[in-house]
C-alpha cells in the first residue's frame, strides 16, 4: 500500500505541476518571440497532466477500494474529484482550442515578422492566462484536501 501511496502522490504532482507553469509561459505581456517559445514549450508539458492526472484518478480510485480511506462519499474525496473534472474540462474544452488557435497565428509564416498581437489573439493570450490562473487556484485546492482531508 506505501508504494500505491507513493505512486500517486509522485503522478498527481507531475500530473497537476505543469499546469502550474501554464500561468508563468502564458502570461500577458511578454515579446511574441518569447510568446511563440513558450506556446511551444506548454504544447510540450500539455502530456504531463494528461498522464499523470489520469495515472493520480486511477490510483486513487485503488487506494480507496483497497485503502483503509472509507466512503467515497467523504467531502475531502468527492471534492477532490470533482475538481480534478472541473481542470479536465478547462483545460480541454477552453484552453487547449484557444491555445491551438493562438499558436496557428504565431506559427503561420505571414506572421513572423509581428511585434503585437492583434486584438483577437491578445484577447485568447489573456483567456489563456487567467484560465490558467483558475487552472492553479483549482490545483492548489486539490492538494490542500489531499493533505488535510476535512470531513
Amino acid at each position: 500500500m506505501k508504494w500505491l501511496i507513493l505512486f500517486h502522490v509522485i503522478v498527481a504532482v507531475v500530473g497537476i505541476g505543469p499546469t502550474f507553469f501554464g500561468i508563468i509561459l502564458l502570461r500577458k505581456h511578454q515579446t511574441i518571440s518569447d510568446l511563440r517559445h513558450n506556446v511551444l514549450l506548454q504544447h510540450k508539458l500539455d502530456y504531463f497532466p494528461k498522464i499523470g492526472g489520469t495515472l493520480a484518478v486511477i490510483t486513487g480510485i485503488l487506494l480507496v477500494l483497497f485503502g483503509n480511506y472509507g466512503s467515497i462519499l467523504q467531502v475531502w474525496l468527492l471534492a477532490s474529484l470533482v475538481i480534478y473534472l472541473c481542470i479536465q474540462v478547462i483545460v480541454i474544452g477552453f484552453i487547449s482550442p484557444a491555445l491551438n488557435e493562438l499558436q496557428r497565428w504565431l506559427l503561420h509564416p505571414e506572421n513572423r515578422a509581428s511585434t503585437q498581437l492583434p486584438p483577437q489573439q491578445d484577447a485568447a493570450l489573456h483567456k489563456i492566462s487567467n484560465l490558467y490562473s483558475l487552472t492553479c487556484i483549482l490545483g492548489f485546492l486539490i492538494f490542500i484536501l489531499m493533505i488535510i482531508k476535512p470531513t
